[in-house]
C-alpha cells in the first residue's frame, strides 16, 4: 500500500492545510512551554524540536504514519540482518559493525559479531605496529605519514572523523600525520606527494570492490611515486611495506599486489557510506588509537540502542526523521541546511549529503513502481559563521523554505585559562542560538521591527531543529552520525524505498568506462550524442 493511502497521510494532508497558514512564532505565543513539550534527550544529546512548525496533534499523527507503516517490524529486520537491501538481496549490517563482543547474532549461517571483532583485533594489530613505529618502509625507516586513496563513503567517513576528533589523539599517534586523497584528476595526490618522504610514507587503498577506477588510478600513481623514488628496491618490497588495502574483494587486492598480511577485510552488506564503523576506519584508529576508534563505535551502539528499544514518541532518529517527512510531503519545503556552529564538524555537512541524497534519492518504491511523492531533499551546508556571510541572505530574506538543522557542542574548553578561547565559545553559542531563533520566528523578536523598512523584515517560520552535544567527543560524535543514520532508515519506510542500494551512481561510471576509449587517439566517436561529440573532438584538438 502506497504511503498516501495511509490513514494517517490522509490526516496530516488536512492537518497541514491549516498548519502551512501557520507562524512558529504565533505557536510560541500559543505554547509558551514549547521548548518542554518538543525537547528530547538521549544520553548526552538534546534534540531541540520546538522551532519547527508542529504542534502535539502533528506529532502525534507523525507516529501514527510510522506505525501504519511498520516501522517497528522494519527496525527489527535491519538489526536482524534480513535481507531489506532487496535489489541486492543482502542485509544492511552496519549496527553490527559496532556491536559489542559477545552479542549473538547469525545471518545467514554465520556469526556476525564474532568476525566483526576479529576484523577489529587484525586492525588493532596494525595501528599497534604503526604507533610503536615497527611498520617501516623500504630504506628501514619507521613509517611517520599515512595516506588514505579512497573515495565516497571511503573518505567522508574518515577525514570527518579525523578532522573532529584530532584533538583526542593519544601521545603514540601525535607524530602521524594523516591524509586523505580522493579525486580522480591527481591534483590532491600530485600536490601532496611533493612534500612527502617515500620511504617513510604508507598508503591505504580502500576500495570495497577494490575495482573502483578514481581509487586505483591514484594507487598506481603512489605506486609509480615509490618506484621512482627506489632504484633497487623490487615492486614487491615497495607493496609489501608501503601498502594495505582495505576491501570486500581480497582475490582483487592480491592480484594488485596487496599481500594478504596487509590486507582487512570488510563485508559485501556493508554499504560505502556506513563503511566507517568497519575495517575503513583504519585512518581513524590510526588517528585517535583503538580506544578512541572504540569509543566511537560505543556511542554509535548507544543510539542503536536507544533506536531499538526507545518508543516511537520519544526516539531522536524517529522524530527528526518524521519531522522531516512532515516538511517535505505535507509542508512542501525541499531544501535542507546542515549547519554545524564547531569548525571540527566543517566536513559533516559533505558527509551527509551523501548518506541522505546517495541513499534517499530516488523515485521508485521497492516495488518497481514510481513514487507519486517527493523523497530525500537537496542537502547542503557549511560551518555555520562562515554560512552566515554567504548563503543566510536567502534563508532569512530569499524566496525558498528551508529546513534547517543546528548543531552545537555546549561545552568546549572548559579545562582552559585562556579566556579569549572561553569567550569565543560563548560568541559562537550566541550566534548559534540566535540564528536559529530568527530564521524560526523572523523580526518579531526584535522591538518596532514593523516600523523597519521592508527591505530589513524578516519573515522567519523558517523550521530550525537544535542538536545540542554536551561536548564533541569520540562518544557523542559516534551517536550524531548514528541518529542521522537511522533518521535516512526511518525515512526510507515511510517512502517505500531501499535506501541501501545506488543505481544510478553505478550507471555512471558504467558511462564513463565506455568513454575512455573515445579519450584515444583517432578512436570512433559517432556512437555518442552531438554534445558529447563536439566535447571530444575539442579535447583531442587541444591535446595535439
Amino acid at each position: 500500500m502506497s504511503p498516501k493511502e495511509t490513514t494517517a497521510w490522509v490526516d496530516l494532508q488536512s492537518h497541514a492545510y491549516y498548519m502551512s497558514q501557520s507562524h512558529i512564532s504565533t505557536l510560541f505565543d500559543e505554547s509558551p512551554n514549547r521548548f518542554a513539550q518538543f525537547g528530547f534527550t538521549q544520553d548526552n544529546l538534546l534534540l531541540d524540536l520546538s522551532k519547527q512548525r508542529i504542534t502535539d496533534e502533528t506529532l502525534r499523527l507523525l507516529i501514527d504514519l510510522a506505525k501504519e507503516r511498520g516501522l517497528s517490524t522494519w527496525i527489527e529486520a535491519l538489526f536482524n540482518g534480513e535481507h531489506i537491501n532487496d535489489s541486492e538481496d543482502r542485509p544492511a549490517l552496519h549496527t553490527a559493525l559496532r556491536t559489542p563482543k559477545g552479542v549473538k547474532l547469525e545471518v545467514d549461517g554465520v556469526e556476525i559479531i564474532e568476525e566483526v571483532h576479529q576484523n577489529l583485533e587484525s586492525m588493532e594489530a596494525i595501528v599497534t605496529k604503526i604507533h610503536s613505529g615497527q611498520w617501516r618502509g623500504f630504506t628501514g625507516h619507521s613509517i611517520n605519514t599515512v595516506v588514505n586513496i579512497g573515495v565516497g563513503g571511503s573518505d567522508l567517513g574518515p577525514l570527518m572523523a579525523c578532522k573532529a576528533l584530532a584533538e583526542h589523539a593519544p601521545e603514540s599517534a601525535r607524530n602521524l600525520n594523516v591524509h586523505f586523497v580522493s579525486s580522480m584528476d591527481g591534483s590532491q595526490l600530485a600536490d601532496l606527494l611533493s612534500h612527502l618522504n617515500p620511504a617513510r610514507t604508507l598508503f591505504v587503498i580502500s576500495s570495497k570492490s577494490f575495482t573502483t577506477i578514481d581509487t586505483l588510478a591514484n594507487a598506481n600513481t603512489a605506486k609509480e611515486w615509490l618506484k621512482q623514488a627506489s632504484d633497487d628496491a623490487s615492486e614487491a618490497i615497495l607493496v609489501s611495506r608501503h601498502f594495505i588495502g582495505v576491501s570486500a574483494s581480497p582475490d582483487k587486492a592480491l592480484k594488485w599486489g596487496i599481500p594478504k598480511a596487509n590486507q582487512l577485510a570488510f563485508w559485501d552488506w556493508t554499504g560505502g557510506r556506513y563503511s566507517m564503523w568497519s575495517t575503513i576506519g583504519l585512518p581513524i584508529a590510526l588517528k585517535l588509537g583503538m580506544k578512541g576508534f572504540r569509543e566511537i563505535l560505543a556511542g554509535a551502539h548507544a543510539m542503536d540502542t536507544h533506536f531499538r528499544e526507545t518508543p516511537l514518541e520519544q526516539n531522536l532518529p524517529v522524530l527528526i526523521a518524521m519531522v522531516g517527512i512532515w516538511n517535505i510531503n505535507f509542508l512542501n519545503i525541499n531544501a535542507h541546511a546542515i549547519l554545524p556552529y564547531d569548525g571540527r564538524l566543517s566536513h559533516l555537512p559533505a558527509y551527509l549529503e551523501q548518506l541522505e541524497m546517495e541513499s534517499n534519492g530516488k523515485s521508485v518504491t521497492r516495488k518497481g513502481e514510481a513514487t507519486t511523492y517527493n523523497t530525500c531533499p537537496i542537502l547542503w551546508g557549511e560551518v555555520g559563521t562562515n554560512a552566515q556571510h554567504a548563503f543566510y541572505q536567502l534563508l532569512h530574506q530569499g524566496t525558498e523554505s528551508v529546513m534547517c538543522d543546528f548543531i552545537v557542542a555546549a561545552k568546549r574548553y572548559h579545562d582552559t585559562d585562556n579566556s579569549e578561547l572561553k569567550h569565543q565559545h560563548q560568541l559562537n553559542l550566541a550566534n548559534c542560538l540566535a540564528q536559529s531563533r530568527i530564521l524560526a520566528l523572523g523580526d518579531t523578536v526584535i522591538k518596532d521591527a514593523e516600523s523597519a523598512p521592508v527591505y530589513k523584515r524578516y519573515k522567519g517560520n523558517q523550521p530550525c531543529t537544535t542538536l545540542l552535544l554536551d561536548e564533541l567527543t569520540p562518544h557523542t560524535f559516534g551517536q550524531i552520525i548514528a541518529m542521522y543514520e537511522h533518521k535516512v532508515f526511518v525515512q526510507s519506510v515511510i517512502w517505500d524505498i531501499n535506501p541501501f542500494d545506488q543505481w544510478g551512481v553505478e550507471l555512471g561510471k558504467k558511462v564513463a568506462t565506455t568513454l575512455l576509449d573515445a579519450l584515444t587517439p583517432d578512436a570512433s566517436i559517432e556512437a555518442f550524442d552531438a554534445s558529447t561529440q563536439g566535447l571530444l573532438q575539442h579535447i583531442s584538438i587541444r591535446n595535439k
